[in-house]
């Protein structure tokens, strides 16, 4: 979706083929998908949205989307739960 290689940057085919991936069970793709709701960077901002992707991922093992959980917790001012995701993060690598 950046553009790179000659390619036309295109966020919204980027996105469709993210929301496909990860209905296929790619846990990357949530990982980015969370990403980029969260941070409002490439769509319109929805953390709640952004969030339970995260939260899809870190269930089926993804440790950075279960450190990103953290970090909204610690930002959130829950550090007893944020603690947690991030060791749980850091057991899965």
């Amino acid at each position: 979706f950046q553009g790179r290689l000659g390619l036309t940057k295109d966020v919204s085919r980027a996105i469709e083929l993210w929301t496909e991936a990860a209905d296929l069970g790619s846990l990357e793709a949530h990982c980015r998908l969370g990403l980029a709701y969260c941070t409002g960077n490439v769509v319109e901002e929805d953390k709640p949205r952004g969030i339970h992707y995260w939260q899809q991922a870190a269930l089926k093992g993804n440790a950075q989307s279960r450190h990103n959980l953290g970090a909204v917790e610690n930002i959130n001012g829950n550090h007893q739960l944020a603690a947690q995701h991030y060791m749980i993060s850091a057991k899965m690598g």
